[in-house]
């Protein structure tokens, strides 16, 4: 058998010869001098020879473990010349693309779903954030450090939601090469390390023609019919926009429903832990006929999904908590009204038009229709839905509120992305 002070001192002679060690190991050294480690083996009784690597660089005890591991290759039925060149293939292919090159194959997937402008933001939102600082290494190399770091130096600009939307679309591009058959791992799932988004009270417009207004604008941009009716659906419903978004159809009520209610199980509302475990605080949503037409309409759209309002990426996820949001900003109502601001503008309208028509309960009713839990003893005890009033303000602030409105269906006909 071979030692480190025997290869040390393998000589040149002019002719090709090797130093044999043991099970089909040996050292190769060349007529110039160069060394490196070989070995022989039979495979479908054939004999063949691997060359495992240059020596210094592979050192005497790692020779013997590459010879075991290919050994153990043979035993297992596979030709360890073959693996070697997958992997070498497999190693050439991961390093010619790099993060650039395939967060580019994903621009151009996306961009007949997106209007010009959204396409041309997101581009030069990865050429300015993203693409300086990983978008020439290989993709399977970036990892969950160097994103983090990415992140926080967007963050360290103030530029909070922006970091939060970078982040998303790393993790597209990275399940897009994931998709493409390239061995990567998600290195974008650090939510828990970026700065959570404080705000304050949530813009909202509280004056009925100023709503209208804006839903006829916000509907008129261009966009995907399954956002404006995400929208409209919110809205109508004036419950907390992430709960609206996530919306299964299984919850929903049949199109024929006489008195339709949505339900909405305690474990997806904003509850105490011990309540969410509670069916008695599922949440009862008076669908309104305005509300049952944007469902009829959706159906059309989406009905095969398991989500109403499912993502325009992939059916499986629905839509994101940033999709109604941006539809508002480019509407050029950033800062007056956010999606969360149904439930401020419901609660105000609805609110002034009891105290003027003398009705002082309405506003348990409507605090109800709100989800918003109640303080003292007797919420505990007094289980009263006083559904047929909420079924009717429910009605009314549709009526309010669309009158003059164009049908849910006109919104599939409209400029799209």
């Amino acid at each position: 058998m071979l030692t480190e002070t025997a290869c040390k001192k393998a000589t040149v002679t002019g002719e090709s010869y090797r130093l044999t060690d043991s099970l089909g190991l040996f050292l190769h050294v060349t007529p110039a001098g160069h060394k490196s480690w070989r070995m022989g083996y039979w495979f479908a009784k054939v004999k063949k020879r691997l060359v495992l690597g240059s020596y210094p660089a592979m050192t005497l005890a790692q020779a013997r473990e590459a010879r075991d591991e290919a050994r153990k290759l043979v035993a297992a039925g596979t030709d360890p010349a073959v693996a070697k060149k997958q992997r070498d293939a497999a190693r050439l292919i991961n390093a010619r693309a790099t993060f650039k090159i395939v967060a580019e194959n994903w621009l151009a997937e996306q961009r007949p779903r997106w209007n010009g402008k959204h396409a041309k933001n997101v581009q030069e939102a990865l050429q300015r954030d993203i693409y300086p600082a990983i978008g020439s290494l290989p993709i399977a190399e970036v990892t969950k450090p160097i994103v983090v770091q990415l992140l926080k130096k967007i963050e360290a600009r103030g530029a909070i939601e922006t970091a939060k939307r970078q982040r998303q679309r790393i993790e597209e591009i990275f399940a897009h090469a994931d998709a493409l058959g390239y061995e990567v791992k998600n290195p974008a799932d650090v939510r828990k390390a970026l700065r959570p988004l404080t705000r304050g009270r949530w813009p909202a417009l509280t004056d009925l023609a100023d709503l209208r207004q804006m839903l006829l604008a916000v509907e008129n941009v261009p966009s995907h019919p399954v956002t404006k009716l995400a929208s409209r659906f919110i809205a109508l419903t004036a419950v907390r926009p992430g709960v609206a978004q996530t919306v299964t159809w299984a919850e929903l009520p049949d199109d024929n429903a006489a008195e339709p209610i949505w339900i909405i199980p305690a474990e997806r509302m904003k509850l105490s832990k011990e309540r969410k475990e509670q069916d008695v605080y599922d949440h009862h949503v008076p669908l309104a006929r305005q509300a049952m037409e944007v469902l009829q309409t959706l159906r059309v759209l989406t009905g095969h999904s398991t989500f109403a309002f499912p993502s325009s990426l992939t059916m499986r996820r629905p839509i994101s908590d940033s999709t109604v949001s941006k539809l508002y900003r480019e509407a050029g109502y950033q800062g007056r009204h956010v999606p969360h601001g149904w439930r401020s503008s419901f609660s105000t309208i609805m609110n002034e038009l009891a105290n003027a028509a003398e009705r002082p309960g309405d506003r348990v009713v409507v605090d109800l229709m709100l989800a918003h839990q109640q303080r003292g003893v007797e919420p505990i005890y007094n289980r009263a839905m006083y559904m047929p009033r909420r079924r009717e303000i429910a009605q009314l602030w549709a009526d309010m509120l669309l009158d003059g409105l164009p049908t849910p269906s006109t919104l599939l006909t409209l400029p799209r992305r």
